[in-house]
């Protein structure tokens, strides 16, 4: 049975994951931060699936954590310049982490009204998923914050998607499918540092 509760502290620690992954400079906090992201998720999602399903979205997602973890240990870390500028900077990212906070809280619950059966939680974890991954691929330059910003996207679509349709070849596809993106995003990371030393 769904605990609102733990689908509550679920959403709290999206927001403070999601806000800590815009702010982060460090890749390795980033990687930390994107593996507590998916436990928010898989808690989110184990509010309509089995625990079984929900535990295989946050297998599969610390996987792909792990694996861009791997490659971006080997490779040399070059901070990106144009990030240190207005309004790509923290204080603009900040404040754009707090727009999508209030967002969420705004809609979440005409949406929930509309959809009902679905919950609240659910519905804003969705949103601050998916808001904060495009406001990272929106203002970021650096390659894993883009694949972190695709992969808090797809994270926020399987959330959402996990309260509609309750497929088990669904939820497999999706986890292949984020599995794909960061084995995708390892091997551009590894192409993208060849050809700057190239």
């Amino acid at each position: 049975m769904p605990n609102p509760l733990v689908a509550w502290m679920a959403v709290a620690l999206l927001a403070m994951a999601g806000t800590g992954l815009l702010l982060s400079r460090d890749w390795r906090w980033e990687l930390g931060l994107l593996a507590a992201q998916y436990l928010g998720a898989a808690v989110l999602v184990a509010q309509h699936l089995p625990l079984g399903m929900a535990a295989t979205k946050l297998v599969t997602g610390w996987m792909t954590t792990a694996a861009l973890g791997m490659t971006l240990t080997v490779l040399p870390y070059r901070e990106q310049s144009g990030e240190e500028y207005w309004p790509q900077g923290r204080v603009f990212r900040l404040f754009m982490s707090g727009t999508i906070l209030v967002l969420a809280a705004a809609i979440t619950p005409r949406i929930d009204a509309v959809m009902a059966g679905i919950g609240a939680p659910v519905i804003a974890g969705t949103i601050l998923l998916t808001g904060i991954g495009l406001l990272q691929l929106g203002t970021s330059q650096r390659m894993p914050r883009v694949i972190f910003g695709l992969l808090s996207v797809l994270a926020g679509f399987e959330v959402f998607y996990a309260a509609v349709e309750s497929s088990i070849l669904v939820a497999g596809l999706l986890a292949v499918v984020t599995l794909g993106l960061g084995l995708v995003g390892a091997y551009l990371l590894v192409a993208a540092s060849a050809e700057e030393s190239a």
